[in-house]
């Protein structure tokens, strides 16, 4: 009898574990309990007393690392496969295999990468970057190690903070920032602080960062870095909501990773602030779903609750890169970083650069929204846009 998806999936973890050859595990779509875990990663690390693998539980507001050996490792994780989370990725440095489970089967895929993943995270190399691996805020935080290395488990985390600060410093030079006083800048649900970190490492003394984040504990933790670190005086962060935080007056506005409506407060806040740059990564899109109403044609394929998400993530971003343009912004929607490293890889930046409230874009906002079946959306609402 042929083998299950997943009885070979744990037959290619074991050996990508014990031979040593496993690059990165990422387990999603949890079937536990817990209603706040969202993922689990697993990547090798080498500490001083051997090798191990780095586990890190993402939960919806926190991250739980925890350090095995190679057979401990399996131990938790063949039970997990298919069963504590119904989706799992598995990368060695030249091969990936994703496992799918549904009731009563599972599906299994394996492909050759088509370049060699790079799992080499402690070696030597150093790139000309915006951030260097070697700042010591980064340490603080727990993204390298005491020699200045990404650590395994927040290698990606490492890759995002060098890609927005290259993407910000672009951006910088296009926006019309003040020259006459500092630069002001929001970076709205920051989080642990490490991109709001970054921005002010980029800016150094010509600009004022506020990092604003409702979770106290990680309010104080990055006020606690940041003194530490040197940066008092132009970095500070205060506890707050993106809908509920001042933000009377800003130049430049960030907020990645907000979620659904958040991501909508926050543009909304940049804008009224007079922002000259805006800069979101959204994430989720639950308030414009259920509104869509798609062409027949569309029917069949958007029963696939995947291609209908992503739908909807096209239409919501779509929208909001038109109703910037109607603001008084020139838009542009790009990748943020590879999908390698996270599934959410859109970000809007908009540039303050026309005058508010082109016709021309107006009719095309309704005339979208009236084609998806769109009645209500926030930053439409904040922005006294009436889509119908």
């Amino acid at each position: 009898m042929k083998p299950s998806g997943r009885d070979q999936f744990v037959e290619l973890l074991r050996e990508a574990i014990m031979g040593g050859s496993l690059a990165k595990l990422t387990l999603a779509k949890p079937a536990g309990t817990d209603p706040t875990l969202r993922n689990l990663f697993v990547r090798p690390v080498l500490l001083r007393s051997g090798p191990r693998f780095a586990f890190v539980w993402r939960h919806a507001t926190k991250d739980i690392t925890k350090n095995h050996g190679a057979e401990e490792a399996l131990r938790l994780l063949e039970p997990m496969v298919g069963s504590d989370f119904l989706d799992a990725h598995l990368f060695t440095a030249t091969h990936g295999a994703q496992l799918e489970t549904a009731p009563g089967k599972s599906s299994l895929r394996v492909k050759a990468l088509g370049k060699p993943l790079d799992s080499t995270l402690g070696n030597d190399r150093r790139k000309n970057h915006a951030i260097g691996a070697d700042a010591p805020w980064l340490r603080a935080l727990g993204v390298t190690d005491v020699n200045g290395r990404p650590l395994a488990a927040m290698a990606d985390k490492f890759r995002q903070i060098e890609k927005f600060a290259e993407l910000l410093g672009h951006l910088i030079k296009e926006a019309a920032l003040p020259t006459g006083r500092r630069t002001r800048v929001y970076d709205m649900g920051c989080g642990k602080g490490y991109l709001t970190f970054a921005a002010s490492e980029l800016l150094g003394d010509r600009a004022d960062v506020c990092g604003v984040e409702q979770r106290a504990d990680l309010v104080d933790l990055c006020n606690r870095v940041a003194v530490e670190q040197g940066f008092a005086g132009r970095l500070s962060f205060r506890k707050g909501s993106i809908a509920d935080a001042p933000v009377d007056s800003a130049d430049v506005l960030i907020a990645l990773h907000a979620c659904d409506t958040a991501t909508d407060d926050a543009l909304a806040k940049g804008v009224s602030a007079g922002a000259a740059l805006l800069v979101v990564a959204p994430c989720c899109h639950k308030e414009v779903r259920p509104q869509l109403v798609s062409p027949a044609v569309l029917s069949a394929a958007l029963r696939h609750g995947i291609f209908e998400e992503r739908h909807a993530e096209f239409a919501t971003d779509a929208l909001r890169a038109q109703l910037l343009e109607w603001a008084g912004y020139r838009t542009r929607v790009v990748e943020f970083i590879s999908t390698e490293h996270t599934a959410k890889n859109v970000m809007i930046t908009a540039i303050k650069d026309h005058p508010k409230g082109d016709p021309v874009v107006a009719e095309g906002i309704r005339e979208f929204a009236a084609f998806y079946g769109i009645r209500r959306q926030t930053l439409a609402s904040h922005l006294g846009f009436a889509l119908t």
